[in-house]
């Protein structure tokens, strides 16, 4: 059930209180006290605050080797100014690009404003971890197979969440181990933080055309994750745009939800329509989104700089349950306790089981039937959810109906 917000209690990174609202989209997250707010000598909070310029400088280097010897691939350090970001935000915005993701608008200048959601913020530890895994049937091959399911890549395997803040957390306490108590905070998409723009800022890569930040090494399938803190760490060299002239990105959406480089409007965006949204998808696009049920990467997949992307070694990144190459009939069978239990520590199970079988459902309307080794198979399964007991889930079990019946190939 969705919240409008909720103030929770947390010390700030000064060592007082402060009230904040923070959100993961529609769960509130309540945030428990980290480790850096226990009492610690006096020796060690002094050894903290009275760093100098030559010590934070080794600090910071320290601290990205240490990040590298936890598993991520790159890490940087930005200061707290996204004035330039935060105009941009308003613009979009106010164009109402964000559609029914009222979150994004509901902080005010918190977003994009560090030191307003965690007072005392004076610097952003942005780091990146690489998810593509090599062990996941190639998505490209499951384009024309359209009785097989398309997963967006980093959903196939754990939640990113958890595997991030885990290793975030992780280099904090390493961080505190060195110098004693200091304050910080660590996020991972758990609340409104400018991800990609303080990524940009530490050096990580730039934002692309598709709005997905870009790495010249690694190209995009990567995750972010953040370290707030009141450390004055030296800061690095803000990431330079190497997009030049092209514009496959743009020209690839299936939907042409990117209307304009570095502009996308989310409500036209497969993933914004496959996960974010609650309710029904707008007829004239479901077509558009062929076998894709939850997630897009189009736009990813045609980046000339994706060439030099690396696969992941992480396990916790590898596919889960065949989700890389399993016929949608075979999902949509899944009853509300299979779902639950198949998407256990997985990021799908966000869109909920109700959007799941909407999802599939106009997937499987989609099917090229002449082309399919059981187009029966495919009509019956939508012809057991017809009566379902959600009006969501009947208004797209007919819509698909519908659309098959009009192939004339299918005998119903």
């Amino acid at each position: 059930m969705p919240f409008d917000g909720a103030s929770v209690q947390t010390p700030d990174l000064l060592g007082g209180i402060q009230s904040v609202c923070l959100f993961n989209h529609e769960q509130i997250i309540t945030v428990k006290p980290p480790a850096n707010t226990r009492r610690g000598s006096i020796e060690n909070a002094h050894r903290a605050a009275s760093l100098n310029a030559t010590e934070l400088s080794e600090l910071a280097q320290r601290i990205k080797r240490w990040g590298a010897e936890l598993g991520f691939q790159q890490l940087g350090i930005a200061d707290t100014d996204l004035q330039e970001h935060e105009k941009r935000l308003g613009d979009w915005l106010a164009a109402g690009y964000h559609g029914e993701m009222d979150y994004m608008a509901r902080h005010g200048t918190r977003r994009s404003r560090p030191g307003e959601l965690l007072p005392g913020t004076r610097r952003v530890i942005a780091a990146r971890m690489d998810y593509l895994s090599d062990q996941a049937r190639p998505a490209g091959e499951l384009f024309e197979e359209t009785e097989r399911a398309l997963v967006s890549r980093y959903a196939l395997g754990r939640d990113y969440h958890r595997v991030l803040r885990k290793r975030l957390q992780k280099l904090a306490t390493r961080i505190e181990q060195a110098i004693g108590p200091f304050g910080y905070r660590v996020f991972v998409d758990s609340a409104p933080v400018l991800e990609k723009a303080l990524a940009e800022k530490a050096g990580l890569g730039w934002i692309g055309k598709h709005s997905n930040l870009l790495n010249q090494k690694a190209g995009s399938w990567f995750f972010l994750g953040e370290i707030y803190t009141d450390l004055p760490l030296p800061v690095d060299t803000a990431g330079e745009n190497h997009c030049g002239d092209c514009v496959r990105c743009i020209e690839a959406c299936p939907t042409e939800a990117i209307v304009a480089p570095y502009r996308v409007d989310a409500r036209r965006c497969i993933s914004y329509l496959t996960i974010e949204l609650k309710g029904s998808i707008p007829v004239e696009l479901r077509p558009l989104m062929g076998n894709r049920i939850y997630g897009c990467d189009d736009c990813q997949m045609v980046c000339p700089w994706n060439r030099f992307s690396r696969p992941s070694a992480e396990d916790d990144f590898r596919p889960r349950h065949d989700l890389d190459d399993v016929e949608l009939v075979a999902l949509f069978s899944w009853s509300e306790a299979q779902f639950m239990e198949r998407t256990e520590g997985s990021a799908i199970r966000r869109t909920g089981y109700l959007g799941w079988l909407r999802n599939i459902a106009v997937a499987l309307g989609n099917v090229d039937l002449e082309m399919s080794s059981d187009p029966g198979a495919v009509m019956s399964a939508l012809a057991s959810r017809r009566d379902h007991e959600s009006a969501l889930v009947r208004e797209h079990v007919e819509w698909a109906l519908n659309r098959l019946a009009q192939s004339d190939q299918s005998g119903f």
